[in-house]
């Protein structure tokens, strides 16, 4: 289903599902769950990027904060380097805390007002015992260096720097341990276009320096275009399709796919996209339809997406798609 070979893998995604409960009346019964992430499986390789895209709510993040075991999950498994994340115990959890870290989306509401730089920056190394204090200091004013600011930034506050510079910051924290993997949620959509493009060139920048691999959560394709090797397709707490980047803008296979294309903007004023704009809205999670989750709002829809579930089958190359049209996307 995908072209990491087992000795490359350095993640590996099983069946992954994080459900929510609905509670309601004097007594708080559970009336129901939220399925933010109902079986979605992938692996990422060492050094790879795999971006995940969809629309807002459709349960990537909750996927990346359960990968990490920030949530814990309802069902299925997450091997790291060969070992069950969720079998690990707090010891097990806190060491593993090393090598898998996490860019927050927000850059202001992810660093604390209270803080300098150098104790934000510097928190991982002295929760793990990482060097002495002053040893801690110039690693500190290393890893700002690194990311783009100054060293002289230790002795400042958060609230003294720009959304972009506070996203350096939370970028060196999380590379302060030397991790192996880093998921990046949402790590430039609260930022400027302009701004945008240096933090993706920083990222890349540092996956080349330490050996990193990332999950690049994202819900703008053209974003995700520029810095993943592979990309998975969410909708509604499922994967509909995956594959190496190239294929899947060339010739995507599932129709949402074909929809989140439509609405990239074209550099070219020459060239001239069809959008495609999808009738009605997003089926609640806690509720969602039978069959095929995406067939209430598909163009092509048929009698068989009402009432079986499409599972991902390959297209080729590695590249597979949970649909029912055989022959691709009518033209």
């Amino acid at each position: 289903m995908d072209n990491v070979s087992e000795n490359n893998r350095l993640l590996e995604v099983v069946d992954l599902k994080k459900y929510f409960p609905v509670k309601k009346g004097l007594f708080s019964r559970v009336q129901g769950y939220v399925r933010a992430v109902d079986g979605i499986s992938f692996t990422i390789g060492r050094k790879e990027t795999l971006g995940l895209v969809g629309e807002s709510g459709c349960g990537k993040t909750t996927a990346g904060r359960t990968i990490l075991r920030l949530l814990e999950p309802t069902g299925g498994d997450v091997q790291f380097e060969g070992r069950s994340v969720f079998e690990l115990d707090k010891g097990e959890v806190r060491q593993m805390r090393r090598n898998m870290q996490i860019v927050f989306q927000d850059p202001f509401g992810s660093l604390n007002p209270r803080m300098t730089v150098g104790s934000i920056v510097g928190e991982p190394l002295a929760v793990h015992k990482v060097a002495n204090r002053k040893e801690r200091k110039e690693i500190v004013k290393e890893l700002l260096e690194k990311v783009g600011l100054s060293a002289d930034a230790i002795n400042r506050y958060p609230h003294e720097f720009s959304g972009g510079q506070r996203q350096r910051i939370g970028i060196a924290r999380a590379i302060a341990l030397k991790p192996k993997f880093v998921v990046c949620d949402e790590a430039v959509s609260a930022l400027d276009v302009s701004i945008q493009a240096q933090i993706i060139n920083l990222l890349e920048e540092l996956q080349e320096d330490f050996r990193l691999s990332y999950l690049f959560i994202a819900h703008d394709l053209g974003v995700v275009q520029h810095v993943s090797n592979r990309v998975a397709v969410m909708y509604l707490g499922k994967i509909v399709e995956m594959g190496d980047g190239e294929s899947i803008y060339d010739n995507p296979k599932h129709p949402y796919t074909v929809a989140l294309l439509s609405a990239v903007p074209v550099p070219d004023p020459k060239t001239k996209r069809k959008r495609i704009v999808l009738p009605g809205d997003v089926p609640s999670p806690v509720n969602p339809p039978s069959g095929c989750r995406f067939h209430t709002r598909c163009n092509y829809v048929m009698d068989i997406c009402k009432g079986e579930e499409p599972k991902l089958t390959d297209r080729g190359g590695g590249h597979v798609a949970a649909c029912f049209l055989k022959d691709g996307i009518p033209s």
